[in-house]
């Protein structure tokens, strides 16, 4: 049953916004972050993904001109994550259609 779950809300998200989950959890966590900006390993600790499976997510999605990363002001060996304009707007056209997702698939059932 979990696993059709994540994948009919994984589809909804896809079908709605061109988001995947991964994309999601980046944009929503960052978004959530004091000034929309998130140093890697703290995202990478909070998701629980490894450093290196994130660096290569969020290459992808600075492809996209979702996020910028920056080199961290206070520690040159880590980066910050911060959304783009691009990545702010994306992030809140998919919440009410995946909330709505998530509710109708799985809470108000």
């Amino acid at each position: 049953m979990r696993a059709l779950l994540d994948l009919q809300i994984a589809r909804d998200l896809a079908r709605d916004s061109g988001l995947s989950e991964a994309d999601y959890d980046v944009l929503s966590n960052v978004s959530e972050a004091a000034g929309h900006s998130l140093r890697l390993g703290d995202l990478a600790a909070h998701m629980l993904w490894s450093k290196s499976r994130l660096s290569h997510h969020v290459a992808r999605m600075e492809r996209r001109g979702l996020v910028a990363r920056q080199d961290c002001p206070s520690d040159g060996r880590g980066a910050v994550l911060t959304l783009t304009e691009a990545g702010w707007q994306a992030i809140r056209d998919a919440a009410p259609g995946h909330v709505e997702s998530v509710r109708g698939n799985f809470l108000d059932l």
